[in-house]
């Protein structure tokens, strides 16, 4: 009696080990106990299918600027590819078909995507939202205050909320407030560009500006 033992890389961090007895050829699976007996956890815990836990496909799409010939691959060519690079085989697009795979560092591929979002979550946070309020019938005194300050907002990077209130009968002149609006938005074009034309809303008619972007 004797065993035969091989290896199957299903991450470059897993192995599974196949230990075959001669007698009878009868295969028994060890699973280290760092390796998921379940793939389907796997799959839940990361955003892709890789390597090994790609199942059920017999041909995919290779692409990526590491492909000397992106195209269509067996799945054992495209999984002997990632093994020769020393690198993951990732499905990018299950509902393609064939399925869109890449090769690459999955580790560092997570790291990268987690790195965007938060990034982006950071980013749509630290948006501020300054409020000015005008009347139908704003001097041009308090206008041209209102517009200073405006632009400082808009300068440091704010988004613009401005509003004519109507009160009582004064709705009655809410062309003249939407006159005003437009004023307004076209003084501050040099710093900020319009992102909701006036809108009626209840009493208030409404005109967002947000920051251009610096060059």
């Amino acid at each position: 009696m004797f065993a035969y033992i091989c290896s199957r890389l299903l991450s470059r961090h897993e192995k599974v080990l196949i230990i075959s007895i001669s007698n009878g050829w009868r295969p028994d699976i060890i699973v280290p106990n760092n390796t998921p007996k379940n793939p389907r956890r796997v799959i839940k815990e990361n955003p892709h299918r890789i390597n090994g836990y790609i199942t059920g496909v017999n041909e995919v799409r290779l692409v990526g600027d590491n492909i000397e010939t992106p195209g269509i691959y067996k799945f054992k060519d495209a999984m002997a590819l990632a093994d020769k690079l020393e690198l993951d085989l990732v499905e990018i697009s299950a509902s393609a078909n064939p399925p869109v795979c890449r090769i690459l560092d999955y580790s560092k591929f997570l790291y990268q995507l987690k790195k965007k979002e938060k990034e982006q979550k950071a980013k749509a946070a630290k948006v501020v939202v300054k409020e000015i309020r005008f009347g139908p019938q704003t001097d041009d005194h308090d206008y041209n205050f209102k517009l200073k300050h405006a632009v400082n907002f808009l300068n440091e990077g704010s988004k613009i909320k401005a509003y004519v209130f109507f009160k009582g009968r004064s709705i009655l002149f809410k062309e003249q407030g939407e006159e005003l609006l437009l004023r307004f938005a076209n003084d501050l074009e040099e710093y900020g560009k319009v992102e909701q034309m006036p809108v009626l809303e209840g009493k208030r008619m409404i005109i967002m500006v947000s920051p251009k972007k610096k060059k």
